[in-house]
């Protein structure tokens, strides 16, 4: 423990040669520390010019008022402004869902329409793919449009407003008859996408996403599509999903009996894989592998959130999964049930649904299902036939018929996208019946736009179906989901910013607890794919109140966090401003500061030279009253206020010092309206921080600290220095300027000074010690001569634990440095001692390189997969690449290690960064703020330490015996982000403390009308001639054969269910 300086009998009894010069030490310190304080006072009084710049605004009162923000207003303002722009999205969501509705009932099916007949753009005609071998794979013959394309600012990107383009995901054939049709009755679309950008100029992009695939988009631009093969389909995108189907309770169960190992385990955990990419954050679902009895594939022993971090745990777990044992639906279906009654969880209470993959079986479990599902079947099954087999599929069909569900076959890597999503079109029957009451706007979670546009929320509306067959029983096929796009940037406009204080801010979180605004919300997701979900309770340090907050009421929640009030400037112009000999630093549109930097004037000429912007702003101003409407009056009247104070403090304070008396690199001030001043005039060469203040570490750390503020400049732990005799290194030390006004107190200003790091070493060094600067060492001491200074570390080190000064010449290059970098086995007693406390914390934006595979070895890359193109055309038959093929299936049917990299079903060809979670350590002060000495004990390399809090700043002085051998190396603290070792945070301790989650307050899981639904067997059969000559009859990319395929086919009709269909359109299989 500690021992306090004037109560320290241990220190007093030990007569030790060790402990005999620190007899009496601790009034030395305490003497030391008191120079220190007294020196950095003294500075800041002269230098600083607190005192005369808070009498200069206190002159000039008269050109300011206070006005005090009233949170509740403010956030009501907010809502509005923000409620009104998603109000004209939504009005244009519906007219392009009405109009999809009434042009697709309007069109005819044709039969024999061709490629040639069909006029559009293909977004991805000029894409260019690479091989995965290095060589250009040929392009693909196309009829589509050719466009030109213009730049545009809204878009980021080229665009043609004349045209919208259509995107095919690379595994549908796009000259099948089902696809023509769709493009020929939604190219009907184009002129309502025109229409609704007449009306309102700020639409970004407005998109059609099919239940085939297809994706209609507006304005045309060419496709941003991977350097090798893109597997975009728009069914699995999250703004998809959360359109097509209510919430679902999933549990996904796995035949591991000794019959599935080898290609068929690696085709189900595949199935796993993309079934989980099928579900969005509103839904909830587990996984287990059953053989004689069923477990849960990982930690989780209820359903979960199907959040990503949620689905990754799954996704590694079931990787472990080994086949072996014999089959019993019983114990996998039983523990199923058992998952979805269970009401102590959180879940989302509407569709449940159970997928069962297994290769096939005998038994049908009737007695399970009269046990726990009939007769009101409740839950729907999902049964998939997975591999080549020779087994009866005849009980799987029938469970999934007398359950109000469907059944699959998954013979190939080939048929686990599509047929893995098949399923949405069942849930979307019931939405479809229920007719006006299901065309709800949703608004999805933050993600990135596949377009380039950056971070955007979508608004969703389904597209129903609304022909009738000849017996005027209505169609039950979702048609898909028409999608609005809105710019983060664009809500974020419409909240204030630079009257809440530097550290106030607005957020806003959705009904999953999910950061829509805030200041932490900053991804570095690069893979689109992924959504940005980022919890509020995750995005600021986890407490009660916290807690609270993220339990919105009814709808989306705005919050605040602010400065109770602000000093704003009046509608005069106090002050001209003029180019003087000082650095005079303006934030403006083109400096990558977040958040957005001040936009002052719309007609401001920008530019990268401060002087030059100065005279474009000097300039504007000569034309243009601070009134007018081109400026934000708010800002620009604060700006011209500060100008002037701060240029009063140059003349009366600044200029009159002799800045190297004190070795002083620069003097400064940083103001709230957005000036940052730097005297003298060559100081703005070095200065390295942010120019707008409020982004500025410095100037945010003052306003809510007491005192002075040091922050050296930082290093890293790889830093190894510069030679100080050519480079000038600076701390700066900053303190916030109070005023009072009435009964209100403000901090519109931080000032500050930046030292020369070399020279207040030499300083430190006499300041520690018991000289004066005109004193040699070793004179005047106090005490015991043997206590000698450079038998000393003296440090200086921040609240955070970062080095800010030393007497140690070695250390002047680690100036900025945790501690722990210089000095491990110090620092770790400065915290097993109390001076610090630490909180970690977690990143959950960040992006990784990919691990390397455990398997590196030189296994072939994934199989060749034909298109549908191939697959119709006999000629491909005769191919190299189908006998290429042919071989490669028998010789897996032996050896299945060319099945290795599973990840090329959902991610392509190449290595991608992914998202990853990175740990944080924070070190800071702990309560602690006494004097206090202490042992670092390690036998005859113990070390004495003293330590003691500064007055008035964020330094801790420490004194201690040098190191006197390495034995006693300390495990080193760290204190730089790190990769979180797997499964931190605990996700399964997480999970068992659920957050508060509220779903959508409506819920389509059931319609009597639904055909089918009381378990009609209506089957469908491929028997088509590419089933035929692939292996006598077995279709290569699976057969869905459901219960109720259901009224008219039409145009709407999956791609997949066409090879099924043996007749005519319009009818039911």
């Amino acid at each position: 423990l500690p021992w306090c300086c004037s109560d320290n009998p241990l220190l007093q009894q030990d007569k030790t040669p060790l402990a005999l010069p620190w007899l009496g030490v601790c009034s030395l310190m305490q003497y030391w520390a008191r120079r220190l304080e007294q020196e950095i006072d003294g500075v800041m009084r002269i230098f600083g010019g607190v005192q005369q710049l808070r009498k200069i605004y206190d002159d000039n009162k008269n050109l300011f008022e206070v006005k005090e923000n009233v949170p509740r207003k403010l956030v009501e303002k907010v809502a509005g402004d923000i409620e009104s722009l998603l109000a004209k999205k939504v009005r244009a969501l519906k007219r392009l869902a009405n109009a999809a509705e009434k042009f697709q009932k309007a069109h005819h099916w044709q039969d024999n329409i061709r490629e040639e007949d069909i006029e559009y753009y293909d977004s991805k005609a000029d894409t260019e793919y690479d091989d995965p071998d290095g060589e250009e794979i040929e392009r693909e013959k196309s009829n589509s449009l050719k466009l030109e394309f213009t730049d545009d600012d809204n878009f980021k990107t080229k665009v043609n407003y004349s045209y919208a383009a259509v995107q095919i995901p690379t595994d549908i054939y796009k000259g099948s008859t089902v696809i023509l049709n769709e493009l020929n009755w939604t190219q009907a679309l184009e002129d309502v996408f025109i229409e609704n950008r007449k009306e309102d100029p700020s639409l970004l992009w407005q998109v059609f996403g099919s239940a085939t695939g297809v994706t209609r988009y507006y304005p045309a631009t060419p496709w941003r599509a991977p350097n090798k093969i893109d597997l975009y389909d728009v069914r699995r995108r999250p703004w998809y999903i959360q359109g097509a189907s209510s919430p679902k309770d999933m549990v996904i169960i796995v035949d591991v009996s000794g019959s599935v190992s080898g290609l068929t385990l690696k085709l189900m955990k595949t199935s796993v894989y993309e079934m989980l990419d099928t579900l969005s954050d509103d839904d909830y679902v587990n996984v287990a592998s059953f053989n004689e009895k069923a477990k849960p594939v990982s930690c989780f022993k209820h359903l979960v959130q199907a959040n990503i971090r949620n689905k990754k745990v799954f996704k590694e777990d079931v990787q472990g999964m080994v086949a072996k044992g014999t089959t019993d639906y019983k114990a996998g279906f039983e523990y199923a049930f058992d998952q979805l009654q269970n009401s102590n969880i959180t879940r989302a209470n509407c569709n449940k649904m159970i997928m069962m993959f297994t290769d096939g079986g005998e038994d049908r479990v009737q007695d399970v299902f009269e046990k726990y599902n009939w007769p009101n079947k409740t839950v729907r099954v999902f049964t998939f036939s997975v591999g080549q087999h020779n087994y009866d599929v005849t009980p799987l069909q029938w469970m999934a018929c007398a359950n109000k569900g469907y059944y699959f076959e998954i013979p190939s890597i080939g048929a686990i996208r599509i047929n893995t999503q098949e399923y949405l079109d069942v849930l979307g029957r019931p939405m479809v019946l229920a007719g006006n009451r299901a065309k709800q706007v949703q608004w999805t979670n933050v993600y990135q736009d596949a377009l380039g546009l950056g971070l955007v929320v979508t608004g969703t509306l389904p597209v129903f179906n609304l022909t009738e067959d000849s017996s005027d029983r209505k169609n039950q096929l979702i048609l898909g989901v028409m999608g609005i796009d809105v710019a983060l940037n664009d809500i974020k406009r419409l909240t204030p910013r630079y009257n809440l204080g530097a550290n106030g801010y607005v957020f806003a979180i959705d009904l999953n607890g999910y950061v829509l605004l805030h200041p932490n919300l900053q991804p570095q997701i690069i893979n689109f794919r992924e959504p940005v979900t980022l919890d509020f309770l995750d995005a600021e340090l986890e407490d009660e109140n916290k807690e609270e907050v993220s339990r919105p009421g009814q709808g989306q929640l705005l919050g605040h966090s602010l400065s109770p009030s602000s000093a704003v400037a009046k509608g005069t112009q106090p002050f001209q401003p003029a180019l003087t000999d000082l650095t005079f630093s303006i934030p403006t549109n083109d400096k990558p500061c977040p958040p957005n930097p001040r936009e002052y004037c719309k007609d401001l000429d920008l530019s990268d030279n401060n002087t030059e912007f100065l005279e474009n702003f000097i300039a504007l101003m000569e034309k243009v009253t601070p009134d007018s409407k081109q400026c934000d009056n708010f800002l620009l009247h604060n700006l011209i206020l500060d100008t002037g104070i701060t240029q009063q403090l140059v003349e009366q304070v600044w200029k009159d010092q002799d800045l190297n008396t004190y070795s002083l690199l620069a003097v400064f001030a940083a103001t709230d309206g957005g000036i940052t001043r730097v005297f003298p005039n060559k100081a703005a060469d070095d200065w390295e921080e942010e120019p707008e203040p409020f982004n500025a570490s410095f100037y945010r750390r003052s306003l809510d600290n007491k005192g002075y503020i040091f922050k050296p400049p930082y290093r890293d732990a790889g830093y190894r220095g510069l030679d100080l005799e050519n480079n000038t290194i600076g701390i700066l030390v900053s303190t916030a300027v109070e005023l009072s006004i009435g009964d209100k107190t403000l901090k519109p200003a931080v000032v500050g000074v930046k030292l020369d790091l070399e020279a207040w070493a030499e300083k430190f060094k006499v300041l520690a010690s018991n000289r004066t600067d005109r004193d040699q060492l070793g004179a005047r001491q106090l005490y015991d001569t043997a206590l000698l200074p450079q038998d000393l570390i003296c440090v200086l080190i921040d609240d955070g634990g970062f080095l800010v000064l030393s007497n140690q010449e070695d250390h002047w290059y680690q100036v900025g440095k945790f501690f722990s970098e210089v000095d491990a086995n110090l620092m770790s007693a400065l915290y097993n001692n109390s001076f610090y406390a630490r909180k970690e914390s977690y990143d959950f934006q960040s992006v990784c390189a990919p691990e390397a595979p455990s398997n590196t070895g030189a296994a072939p890359r994934g199989v060749f997969v034909p298109t549908v193109a191939d697959l119709l055309s006999l000629a491909w038959w005769t191919s190299a690449a189908a006998w290429s093929l042919f071989q490669q299936f028998l010789y897996s049917l032996t050896y299945s290690s060319w099945f290795q990299t599973e990840e090329v079903v959902g991610d392509g060809m190449e290595a991608r960064e992914t998202s990853c979670i990175m740990k944080q350590t924070q070190y800071y002060f702990s309560t602690v703020n006494a004097t206090y000495n202490a042992i670092i004990d390690c036998g005859n390399c113990s070390r004495l330490f003293h330590a003691q809090r500064l007055a008035n700043t964020n330094l801790l002085f420490v004194v201690a015996d040098k190191p006197l051998c390495s034995q006693c190396d300390s495990v080193k603290l760290l204190q730089a982000e790190v990769r979180a070792p797997p499964r931190d945070p605990n996700q399964c301790e997480l999970v068992d403390r659920p957050r508060y989650r509220k779903g959508p307050h409506i819920c389509f899981d059931y319609n009597a009308t639904v055909r089918g639904e009381q378990g009609a067997a209506e089957l469908g059969l491929a028997l088509g001639a590419v089933g035929v000559l692939w292996w006598g009859g077995a279709e290569p990319w699976g057969s869905p054969m459901g219960c109720s395929l259901g009224g008219n086919w039409g145009s709407g009709f999956p791609l997949a269910r066409e090879w099924s269909h043996g007749g005519i359109p319009g009818e039911q299989s």
